[in-house]
């Protein structure tokens, strides 16, 4: 069955999934770690994408990230793989692929999932049983958000700044959402969204989705098949 395009939306947020081959691990030291986001951040940059939240696991990683085109995202990602592959095949002398087939990736409509996503990337090594509170993690975005340290990689996003006037109420505000677990519900909605590769919104979000992209963005309802906004202009007057 052939793969659906891809949909990237230039300057909406997305949220991706990379994981290791056979789930294997893709980072195994910390010099590992630093490698990878010191080629993430050199990528994003390059290519123009602004990464607003982002989690190492040992075996996959998460972005939310918000490309300025419609091919910034698949670059970046395939210049760090680039450059990190060889040299984690080097270091613990292996052959072949790192990656488990191509990155997933789901558009995030802004407004109702956006916080929702960052709090649920950042919580990811809680609900993985790692560390008990997501500020005991060093590779993810939290401690940035919460103002432990600023990060050179992330990009903050206008609802971010939104949650306070200062630095200090922003960072309070932003604790204070992720010490508040996601429902097992709201976890499923983006895992499901983002492996299946559906956006993440409201209908009303995917309908303009699916006209500006001329792309099918949900799955398609049973009996009745998806037909692209071009196939709808060209029917004549009174087709029903």
């Amino acid at each position: 069955m052939a793969r659906l395009p891809r949909l990237v939306i230039p300057n909406q947020p997305h949220h991706l999934i990379q994981r290791g081959v056979d789930r294997q691990a893709i980072f195994r030291e910390t010099e590992d770690y630093v490698n990878f986001l010191g080629r993430l951040r050199d990528a994003s940059k390059q290519f123009k994408v602004a990464i607003h939240a982002y989690v190492l696991m040992s075996n996959h990683i998460h972005l939310l990230a918000t490309p300025s085109d419609t091919e910034g995202l698949a670059k970046m990602m395939q210049w760090v793989g680039r450059f990190y592959v060889p040299y984690f095949n080097q270091k613990y002398e292996r052959v072949g692929t790192l990656w488990q087939g191509r990155y997933r990736a789901t558009v995030i409509d802004s407004e109702r999932y956006f916080m929702l996503c960052s709090c649920y990337i950042d919580q990811n090594p809680v609900r993985a049983g790692i560390v008990a509170t997501p500020g005991e993690y060093p590779w993810s975005s939290y401690l940035h958000h919460v103002g432990v340290k600023a990060d050179p990689l992330v990009v903050d996003h206008a609802l971010y700044w939104a949650l306070g006037n200062t630095p200090f109420d922003r960072e309070a505000a932003y604790r204070q959402m992720a010490e508040q677990a996601l429902t097992s519900d709201q976890a499923r909605q983006l895992a499901d969204a983002t492996n299946k590769g559906w956006a993440l919104g409201s209908e009303k979000f995917k309908s303009n989705l699916e006209k500006q992209g001329n792309l099918r963005v949900r799955p398609a309802r049973r009996g009745r098949p998806f037909k692209a906004q071009s196939d709808v202009a060209d029917q004549p007057p009174g087709h029903k």
